[in-house]
């Protein structure tokens, strides 16, 4: 496996962000300003952006896993690999999330724990309601890990 920093065109990746993060507006609130990284074995994996929200304070944004390639571990290789990258800049990541269990649990697995929450981010940001294993997502739950 191989992670690769994606520094231009990232927009050609677009069809996989839109698995982390369903409305292409809001991915560009932060696709320019982020760091971008795939994740390759053979051919692309996952792919994620990571943002600088504060002084040693990183968030983790639009992680996805090609959906034929979920569950064989990828997701997890790049999260460890990104805290590692980080490791000597970051006091502490956050990811945010719609509050359903399967997701919540990987991220815990990966050593994050609940932060806080931001009520109705998807009701209030997004021009249609996000569905997710039937839920409709409201409120974003914020993980985060000291790095």
């Amino acid at each position: 496996m191989e992670v690769k920093p994606i520094l231009t065109n990232k927009k050609q990746f677009l069809d996989l962000l839109l698995l982390a993060d369903e409305q292409e507006d809001m991915i560009d609130r932060y696709l320019e300003r982020g760091d971008m990284f795939a994740l390759y074995d053979g051919d692309l994996k996952s792919i994620c952006v990571v943002t600088q929200e504060g002084d040693a304070v990183y968030e983790l944004k639009s992680i996805a896993t090609a959906e034929k390639y979920q569950g064989r571990g990828y997701g997890t290789f790049l999260v460890k690999y990104i805290l590692d990258y980080y490791r000597d800049r970051c006091k502490t990541m956050f990811i945010g999330t719609g509050e359903i269990t399967a997701i919540l649990r990987f991220y815990e697995n990966c050593g994050f724990k609940i932060s806080h929450r931001v009520k109705n981010i998807f009701l209030d940001n997004y021009d249609h309601p996000i569905f997710e294993d039937g839920v409709q997502l409201r409120d974003m739950v914020y993980l985060s890990i000291d790095v």
